[in-house]
């Protein structure tokens, strides 16, 4: 089995050593001092008191590897567009593209049924290029549930958390997604197949919706952000918002707003990963947490005030600091701007 792991950063990285350990063949796509760590000194994984170090094919120039059977995404999800064309060649007739990034996918109208059946979301796919030149037939969903990080140029550190639920966009069981499963199983990962993968999205989305700017703006760990009165009150608000759009797409939760809450607050002094960035002087991701929930609404007639406030200020916050280029959010903060 062929996998290429495009962007071998902390969550690429982590995969790009546990599914080489499973026997996977295994390449990684990365740049700069990462990419020539790992060419001199293989990847290292730091996990527990145990070091995993092995020794993948890896490039910044994947022409070099050729059709593979899977494509694991791990890039922020606003970098996809700009590496359409050097992903090419890893793309053959029957190779998956297996969506390893937060937020909403470019497929998520694939196979949904109802009126807005195909469309695609200009937020997060400006001129539908990753639907027309990636296709969203190739798509398996997938959630991202472990804390990772890189420590030092080719070195992962993995925090916590192990479980990267999988899904088809039709809901289907496909023999495709089911051997991504199980190899993610025998690396020692929990990879369930769900056939309502959108539920499970939404369910990460919902936090990180709401949690990601409010920390932006304050500089606060999750603890502070779901305990203090107004930040907890405005998290609810914006929460229910997103709610009320993803049920009207026909989402379940499986959870209630305090609870989902409550979960955040105990995870304890976390910086979510919108604040990490921020506070390395690394571009944002706006678009596919904020701006596309938002487009969302807009699609289906939903008010978003609490989010549209939230996101002009973090909208303007990010470009003062020359961190956000996208579209929407930024024609938010013009509007802040001059108001």
């Amino acid at each position: 089995m062929r996998i290429c792991i495009y962007g071998a950063g902390a969550i690429g990285g982590y995969l790009g050593v546990e599914l080489m350990r499973a026997g996977a063949d295994v390449s990684l796509v990365a740049r700069g001092a990462h990419l020539a760590a790992m060419r001199q000194n293989g990847l290292k994984l730091l996990i527990g008191d145990e070091e995993r170090v092995v020794h993948p094919r890896c490039t910044d120039s994947p022409a070099e590897l050729g059709e593979q059977d899977y494509v694991i995404i791990c890039l922020k999800a606003h970098s996809i567009t700009g590496v359409i064309e050097p992903m090419r060649p890893l793309l053959g007739d029957r190779t998956r593209i297996v969506t390893a990034v937060n937020g909403i996918p470019y497929w998520y109208f694939h196979k949904h049924g109802g009126r807005h059946e195909g469309s695609t979301l200009e937020s997060i796919d400006p001129g539908g290029r990753q639907w027309n030149e990636l296709g969203p037939e190739r798509a398996i969903g997938c959630v991202v549930y472990p804390a990772t990080e890189i420590e030092a140029p080719g070195v992962i550190r993995h925090v916590y958390g192990n479980n990267f639920p999988l899904g088809e966009p039709s809901g289907e069981i496909t023999p495709d997604v089911q051997k991504l499963s199980e190899l993610f199983a025998a690396a020692g990962m929990k990879a369930p197949v769900l056939d309502r993968i959108r539920d499970e999205i939404w369910l990460k989305l919902w936090g990180n919706v709401c949690f990601n700017p409010i920390s932006a703006l304050t500089h606060a760990t999750l603890d502070v952000i779901c305990s203090n009165p107004g930040t907890r009150a405005l998290s609810r608000a914006i929460m229910l918002e997103a709610q009320a759009i993803a049920e009207s797409l026909g989402v379940k939760f499986r959870v209630d707003v305090e609870r989902r809450i409550e979960g955040a607050r105990k995870v304890g002094a976390h910086k979510t990963s919108m604040l990490q960035d921020l506070e390395r002087g690394r571009p944002v991701e706006i678009d596919p947490l904020i701006t596309v929930v938002q487009e969302m609404g807009r699609m289906t007639g939903i008010a978003t005030p609490a989010l549209d406030a939230v996101l002009a200020l973090v909208a303007q916050r990010t470009r003062l600091a020359g961190l956000y280029d996208g579209a929407a959010g930024a024609a938010a903060a013009e509007t802040l701007a001059v108001a």
